[in-house]
């Protein structure tokens, strides 16, 4: 059985974001800025922009050569079981999809892989609930 969710995110320092958007008013535009602001590295994946949140963007997860706590998920259901095996080839820790989204398939990857597992959970309201914040370097 997985931790509870703020404990997922406490742990977490670096947070990958499959789906970061550029548009502050789009959730994967403003969830990752307010990530930031609390203090956690985040690494903006989008095949459309270079530079995203002050961080370089890059187009998969697999492209990411450093280590990744948890992945953060902004695309649709359908997509999330790729991102789930992109996130074991990786290495990363946890898989999160955000809000509404739900997939048993990318469940079952990620947690055979012993990756932690959150679905249908916004990253900001956890944060926000639990006063989720990583501590100042």
């Amino acid at each position: 059985m997985s931790r509870p969710s703020h404990e997922i995110l406490q742990s977490a320092k670096t947070i990958a974001v499959v789906g970061a958007s550029r548009d502050p008013d789009k959730a994967g535009g403003s969830v990752p800025a307010g990530l930031q602001s609390r203090g956690f590295r985040i690494i903006p994946i989008n095949p459309y922009a270079d530079k995203l949140f002050g961080e370089r963007a890059y187009r998969s997860l697999l492209e990411v050569g450093e280590p990744i706590d948890l992945v953060d998920v902004f695309r649709p259901a359908a997509d999330a079981p790729e991102i789930a095996r992109q996130a074991v080839a990786v290495g990363a820790k946890a898989l999160w999809l955000q809000l509404d989204i739900r997939s048993d398939e990318a469940r079952r990857i990620a947690e055979a892989a012993g990756l932690e597992f959150v679905e249908d959970q916004c990253t900001a309201i956890v944060a926000s609930l639990y006063r989720v914040r990583r501590p100042a370097a």
